[in-house]
């Protein structure tokens, strides 16, 4: 199967999304998404942790705080301008790298856990979405375990109106605003965004695809990369509910 370019442009990840998104990615927000990623991945202290993609860092300085020696890897070049100043500034060292989800640049068999997390999975074609898992295979240690946190399908398109087909959802900041419509493509497992942001009197727009998956189809794919013992919960980790708003994916590579 080839390869199809990107379907989430880089320029979705920038000073517009910081902007936006620190509304809800409140310092609150992140410590309880921290807390939950160190319980499910079990961590004790002294782990060598992966965040993948890691964004601006927030989860990841977070866990060095809490001992962990993590490698931080994103292709957003704003993102990883940001990181490592948010992470002096915690009093934590993060190795941070620029690379492509497909061809991580770490050794093999190098971390205890690796995080991929708040919809950071499904960018790419079914091929590219493939090897991004069999990559986590590659760096995560025997007895080692990936935790994967997405929307949850099933709750979007719930939500989906059934008169215009599309899931409209706007952010207002002050003045300012962001104006997602998403469609879902039911046949081919694909959310279609028109993405527009206002800001400073000036408007642009964007079209982003994201791939979703439901969890025997998620399941599956973990299990064709290498991966055992793969688990399905909700919101907090516990069952999932057509009602919880992510999914998140629990997967051990065998020893």
């Amino acid at each position: 199967m080839t390869s199809e370019p990107d379907r989430v442009p880089p320029e979705l990840f920038d000073e517009d999304y910081l902007y936006f998104y620190e509304m809800f990615l409140t310092p609150a927000e992140d410590d309880a998404d921290a807390a939950l990623v160190a319980r499910l991945l079990d961590l004790r202290g002294g782990e060598a942790i992966l965040d993948a993609p890691c964004g601006h860092g927030r989860l990841s300085r977070r866990l060095a705080a809490a001992g962990a020696t993590v490698t931080g890897i994103d292709r957003s070049t704003v993102f990883l301008e940001r990181a490592p100043t948010d992470a002096a500034a915690a009093g934590v060292e993060v190795d941070y790298r620029e690379g492509d989800l497909r061809a991580l640049p770490v050794p093999d068999a190098a971390f205890d856990g690796v995080l991929n997390w708040y919809t950071s999975f499904g960018y790419f074609d079914d091929a590219g979405n493939a090897a991004f898992l069999r990559e986590l295979h590659r760096v995560v240690r025997p007895g080692g375990r990936v935790v994967i946190d997405v929307m949850n399908p099933a709750a979007v398109i719930h939500s989906v109106s059934s008169r215009s087909s599309t899931l409209p959802s706007v952010t207002w900041r002050g003045k300012d605003h962001m104006l997602d419509e998403t469609a879902v493509d039911l046949d081919r497992g694909l959310f279609h965004t028109r993405h527009s942001l206002t800001r400073d009197g000036r408007t642009r727009t964007m079209r982003y695809t994201l791939r979703f998956h439901f969890p025997t189809e998620l399941r599956s794919m973990l299990h064709r990369a290498g991966f055992r013992k793969v688990r399905v919960s909700g919101d907090e980790g516990g069952r999932l509910l057509v009602t919880d708003s992510r999914m998140i994916v629990i997967a051990e590579r065998p020893t």
